[in-house]
């Protein structure tokens, strides 16, 4: 056998005749390129993909495997049996903007400055000192790519502000906001900072499809990737296919035709991704968790002043929990929570541990062995322990401020099956005890004194401490003061 680099080989290759030491050459650094090759294809074998699928208003009880009665959602369900479906899963805002911040930079909403939800131009936006997940993967090799809606800045696809491609995305389509005019035919989707024009379908389908011809045709095939795949539906202002609305045809409300046509449309269009993923090889591969940024809009009643009205479409299910989208109770932020990843998450489990949005980016770091940033406060935690059946291991609470909550329930801290809900102002405070109440029913305050007095403790300091390391641009905006309350009425002056 003869090895080139040898001192062997180098004494042979001295008596080559020039046009044999240029083979060699050719030979040599093609040998390397391949073994180079065949070398990244292991390595991508060996870390996975990660797939992360949001929802929009997705109510925790909106999915069948969540309990919904009437809305079909087979691929959601099949995935729920394949994988782990989390029972007590958290956005970390009740509305989108923060909460999709904080799945992107495992940073609470307050830290990382995109406080509220996001208005088209608007000075707020994801900031370039924030670090996405999507840029530590990119730095370590991955292939990047997000489509659907984005919502991190108000002056989306200008220069003014940060865009995808900004936060380590190589490829991108996506929104400012909600799909235009509606989830049909949508008008206002960027690819890549070009305007893409009218488009024929409804939004999940189409950014499904996205996804597929870049999983297809645009990433680099010899690297991991990373994939965001955020949808439009259920969000207002929806627009649903007939084929789905002929599912709820027994239903004299077309409010309820259009939404549930509208979750089902979301679960067709999750369920064209995973058979992508089958058909290419990729389903063993790839850590795929679906979630949801909030609870459900609206009050899920019907709107009879107008029943064609986009406000009588809000229909989603907190599935029993107190509040809705926009509330620190629960079912303005639990919601559906699935995770599976073959191999690594045993199929058709359940988990009632507290998981939270921000710890999506804390645990694809753990998995992929990239150190979470030491110069800032993270507040996800890894869910690896979870995965193994253990408890996760917690430094910082799950917390949530929204300043679109009513006054008197504005912030929020959870620790273990505790939560304290606080006053904008922190001079009013509630305590809920959710293994005995999940539904957020009495405020066991007075019955349980000592642990009150912690936990409003507890709140009062680690909001402090938010406030206090994110940029203030919500202290002077007029939508972080709550409404005027009416002031009081002059005592009579007394008659004399």
């Amino acid at each position: 056998m003869f090895f080139p680099n040898s001192q062997q080989g180098r004494l042979r290759r001295r008596r080559l005749p020039s046009l044999g030491r240029l083979f060699l050459v050719v030979l040599t650094f093609v040998g390397a390129a391949v073994a180079d090759s065949v070398a990244r294809a292991d390595e991508a074998n060996e870390r996975p993909n990660f797939v992360v699928f949001l929802a929009d208003d997705l109510g925790w009880g909106d999915l069948g495997c969540y309990g919904h009665e009437k809305i079909q959602t087979p691929n959601l369900d099949k995935f729920a049996k394949q994988g782990l479906r989390m029972t007590q899963c958290y956005s970390a805002c009740s509305v989108c903007s923060p909460s999709r911040s904080s799945i992107l930079t495992g940073r609470t909403p307050y830290r990382n400055g995109v406080w509220r939800w996001i208005p088209d131009g608007s000075k707020y936006h994801l900031r370039p000192s924030e670090i996405t997940v999507a840029k530590l993967l990119k730095d370590q090799g991955y292939a990047t790519c997000h489509v659907g809606k984005w919502h991190l800045n108000g002056k989306f696809n200008s220069s003014e502000q940060p865009q995808p491609g900004d936060h380590g995305y190589d490829w991108w389509m996506a929104t400012q906001n909600n799909a235009a005019p509606t989830h049909k035919n949508p008008t206002n989707f960027v690819r890549n900072g070009e305007p893409v024009g009218p488009l024929e379908g409804f939004s999940a389908e189409l950014v499904a499809d996205e996804a597929i011809d870049w999983l297809q045709h645009h990433r680099d095939k010899e690297k991991p990737f990373f994939l965001t795949v955020w949808t439009h539906e259920p969000h207002l202002p929806i627009e649903s296919n007939p084929k789905f609305m002929e599912l709820y045809k027994d239903a004299d409300d077309p409010g309820i035709r259009q939404h549930h046509g509208n979750v089902t449309q979301l679960d067709h269009a999750f369920g064209k991704l995973m058979k992508e993923l089958e058909e290419q090889g990729l389903d063993e591969s790839t850590f795929v968790i679906f979630t949801s940024d909030n609870g459900p809009e609206g009050s899920g009643e019907p709107f009879p002043k107008n029943p064609q009205s986009q406000r009588n479409r809000t229909r989603g299910s907190t599935g029993g929990l107190r509040g809705r989208k926009r509330s620190t109770f629960d079912g303005g932020i639990r919601v559906p929570g699935i995770v599976r990843w073959p191999g690594k998450v045993k199929p058709g489990t359940e988990t009632k541990e507290p998981v939270i949005g921000s710890d999506i980016f804390t645990t694809i770091c753990d998995i992929v062995g990239v150190p979470v940033p030491s110069d800032r406060t993270i507040d996800g935690a890894s869910m690896l322990p979870l995965f193994e059946g253990n408890q996760i291991e917690r430094e910082q609470p799950l917390y949530w401020r929204n300043h679109l909550s009513d006054d008197k329930h504005m912030v929020a801290l959870r620790d273990g099956d505790w939560k304290v809900i606080g006053s904008s102002d922190m001079t009013h405070f509630e305590l809920y005890n959710l293994a005995d109440d999940w539904q957020e029913t009495a405020d066991v305050a007075k019955k349980f004194p000592v642990k009150f007095a912690e936990m409003k403790r507890k709140l009062i300091d680690h909001d402090a401490a938010v406030l206090a390391d994110g940029p203030d641009w919500w202290k002077n905006d007029p939508h972080a003061r709550k409404r005027k309350q009416p002031k009081p009425k002059k005592k009579a002056k007394p008659t004399t």
